[in-house]
Order: structure tokens, then sequence, then C-alpha cells
């Protein structure tokens, strides 16, 4: 039997196969009409935290490749009444082609690709987000060419995004530093998983040095799923807010993301957040585009013989 196709953590696959899984959304983007690649496959998606971008994207893209979703949330299903992840993992595997789960716990998300007889797709956990990471990466890339051997900047809190792209550091090559409170910097198990492949990141406190030169400056919003909305975080934050004065301290040609929702006014201005080095509207139509390189990919219709 062949071994499983997760997407739980970029950490998790290989270079080559990141690379491969990106050029399948580039393609499906290139695509003037949708091709049912997956005609009769369903996704199963399960939202235990609320969700925009990764519910819409997910399904337009199973549906544009041919194939359907079920869209359970928490409260719709059997796990908010005590059902364990595992049996639920064995019970939708037995009537779907794939999971995707959105949860805050991590672990819930590895129980359930231990369980499942199907590829499980990580739609967003507290301490990873791939799938916007792979969104971000094409967007980069179809502005600024090849990522490898550029600087991108991280600055905020040290939360799932920031694991991803310490992942993705490690994974194609880039400098990256993360500039963030000592309370809330990134896990060092990812720090130290990246450093042992020799990726070159540098964490820090100070964001107008981790933004010189950069070519990619990056944030989230200050309160993640999961956290507490306290004062002292945001007062904790607030030298990390992105700025006009922060952007002119990278490249010229720098651009800036935010994986969205956005809170205008606390992580980033408004005057970056719609200026012209802003791509966070193409970042967020990639996301389309990169669910279907994942899904592609997780269900073995990757190859030349499927179109892609």
């Amino acid at each position: 039997m062949a071994r499983l196709r997760h997407f739980l953590d970029l950490s998790d696959i290989e270079t080559a196969t990141l690379r491969h899984v990106l050029a399948l959304a580039v393609a499906r983007k290139g695509k003037a009409r949708p091709e049912p690649l997956l005609a009769g496959k369903t996704l199963a998606m399960i939202f235990e935290e609320p969700s925009t971008r990764t519910r819409v994207s997910f399904e337009v893209a199973i549906t544009q490749l041919g194939g359907h979703a079920v869209v359970l949330d928490s409260a719709g299903s059997q796990l908010s009444r005590g059902e364990t992840v595992a049996d639920t993992a064995r019970t939708l595997s037995r009537y779907v082609d794939a999971i995707m789960l959105r949860t805050v716990d991590h672990e819930r998300t590895r129980e359930m690709a231990q369980n499942a007889g199907v590829p499980v797709i990580n739609g967003l956990s507290h301490r990873s987000h791939p799938c916007q990471v792979m969104a971000d990466l094409m967007t980069f890339e179809e502005h600024r060419g090849a990522i490898a051997g550029k600087i991108v900047t991280w600055t905020g809190d040290g939360n799932n995004m920031a694991n991803s792209w310490i992942h993705a550091a490690a994974r194609l090559g880039f400098t990256l530093r993360i500039a963030c409170p000592p309370e809330l910097s990134p896990r060092a198990e990812d720090l130290n998983w990246a450093a042992g492949l020799g990726a070159d990141i540098v964490v820090t406190a100070d964001p107008q040095a981790a933004a010189a030169g950069a070519d990619l400056i990056a944030t989230d919003t200050w309160v993640s799923m999961g956290d507490d909305q306290t004062e002292r975080r945001h007062n904790l934050l607030a030298p990390y807010r992105v700025d006009s004065h922060l952007m002119a301290r990278a490249k010229p040609t720098a651009l800036f993301m935010h994986c969205l929702p956005a809170h205008r006014g606390e992580e980033v201005t408004a005057e970056v957040m719609d200026g012209p080095q802003s791509v966070v509207w193409d970042e967020a139509e990639n996301r389309l585009h990169a669910q279907k390189g994942i899904l592609l990919w997780c269900l073995g219709a990757d190859s030349p013989g499927h179109g892609s």
C-alpha cells in the first residue's frame, strides 16, 4: 500500500516535493478553464475554528477540479459530543478521499493523520499554517522570482505563521529574520530543527534591524486563535507594527504580505496595507491555486498524465 501523502507541516516535506506542489499551483492558475482532475473525489473539511479564506479557497479548489466538499463545523459533528479524533478519522476515511482539519490543537491534526486511511491536510493549527505559506511563496515568486537567496522579514508575534516561515526557509534556502518580543518568540523546537539543516535564520527584538535590506516584510494579527487578547500583549507588539518607516528600511522593491484578516492600525498601518508594495490580495487569491496544488499532490493526481 502506498504511503499516504499528508500535508501537515512544511518541515515534513522534502524541498523537491514542495517545489513540485508550487509548480502544480502555478500550472492550475495558468489554465483558462477548470479541468476535472479530481472528478468523483470528496474532501471533508472540519472547522473547529472560524474561517473565510481557508474554507472558500478549499471548497472552490476541489469544485473547480471536479470534486466535492463536505463541510463540518465543531458543533455540527460528533467531535463536539465527545467522539475521539481517531474514531472520526476512521469513519470519515470510509466516506471521503481526503480530510482538511482547521483546529487550535496541532496534536489533533497529527492524531487525525495517524488514524486516517486518506490524506489529511492541516488547514491551520496553533503551531503552523503551511497552506498559507505555500500561497505566500507562490505570490513572492510571481512578483520577484525565485525566493532562494532572498531576505524575508517576519515582524510581530512568533506564531503559527512564523513557524511555517521557519520551515519554508530551511526547505527553500532564503534568509529569514524574525523580529518579535522575547516573550513571544517562535518555538525553540522549530528553530533548532531549521538550524540542523543549516538554515539562515535570525531572531531579534529589533524590527528596524530585521527589516534592513529585506525583499519581503510579512506580519500577522497580534491576537491569533487561542491567544488571550490582553493590553500587555498589544503593548509588547506595538513596536513591531509595519508602517512606512519600517518599509523604508527594506529594499525599494520589497513586498508586504499579511495572511489576513488584518487590523489596520494595529499590526500594519492602512498606508502600507493599501499601498503599492502590498500584495495581500494576490496573496489571498493564491490560496485558491495553492490549495489546488496541495489537493492534486495529496490525492496523487499530480502526474503529467493528469494535465499538470
